[in-house]
């Protein structure tokens, strides 16, 4: 990253960009489905993402992620709703038990081949790195910490929603970031995989954008981001010229 792009700043997502979320769902609903051998794992991941926004947005977004029993409902209901889509119905008790599952899950995380290497390479050649997450604060942080991630950020570049007040994609947060760490618009590089969250918000607020786009999705707007890559490799590749 040459100093006359004035790229000072890498902030990376969390979920789905340094580990492939997928895998903690597919654990945690692998009983349900096991007579149904092409149950279609990512598209009912996609619906379960959708319905947490949603429903998380009715709950008041960021500020309310950690309203504890609305919460916890919140997170049931979206394993109701998503997996109703595909034909499988679930009781309140049993909602319960496939989101303890996830959850379970998400602690036991393997990282992106190459996501960790980055990390250390951009730390140690100066740049500066962070992250960028929504969700609730206690958990998103157990999740840094299983990946050990303070080994290559620093804790005042750790921006989680429910502990900010404002969720991705609303410029407010990236304009706080801004304002948090002293970094202007033209200095910082976002990288991230929700077009709605990461790409939008990036681009709303002035940021240089990298779509992480493993899974080969499809734009959902006109915006464009700067950059579109498919794996580490590629990230690592253009980080180095850029």
């Amino acid at each position: 990253m040459g100093s006359a792009t004035m790229h000072t700043t890498v902030f990376f997502d969390v979920d789905d960009t340094l580990y492939d979320h997928l895998l903690p769902f597919r654990k945690a609903i692998q009983g349900l489905t096991s007579d149904r051998p092409d149950f279609p794992f990512e598209e009912a991941y996609h619906r379960l993402r959708y319905y947490s926004d949603k429903l998380s947005l009715e709950l008041g977004g960021a500020g309310a992620m950690e309203a504890g029993a609305a919460t916890e409902g919140m997170r049931r209901r979206r394993f109701q709703l998503t997996l109703a889509e595909f034909g499988i119905q679930l009781s309140d008790e049993e909602a319960a038990e496939v989101q303890a599952a996830y959850i379970g899950c998400q602690y036991d995380i393997e990282m992106f081949s190459g996501s960790r290497e980055l990390l250390a390479k951009l730390a140690a050649s100066g740049i500066a790195v962070g992250l960028i997450t929504n969700g609730a604060g206690n958990h998103q942080r157990r999740k840094i910490e299983a990946m050990r991630l303070e080994e290559f950020v620093s804790p005042e570049r750790i921006f989680i929603s429910g502990e900010t007040g404002w969720d991705k994609p609303d410029i407010r947060l990236f304009r706080h970031i801004n304002a948090a760490t002293g970094t202007t618009p033209e200095q910082c590089v976002y990288v991230g995989d929700s077009w709605r969250n990461d790409v939008v918000g990036a681009l709303g607020a002035g940021w240089t954008v990298v779509w992480f786009n493993y899974r080969g999705a499809q734009p959902e707007s006109d915006d464009q981001p700067h950059h579109i890559v498919a794996d580490y490799k590629e990230l690592a590749d253009l980080l180095t010229v850029m």
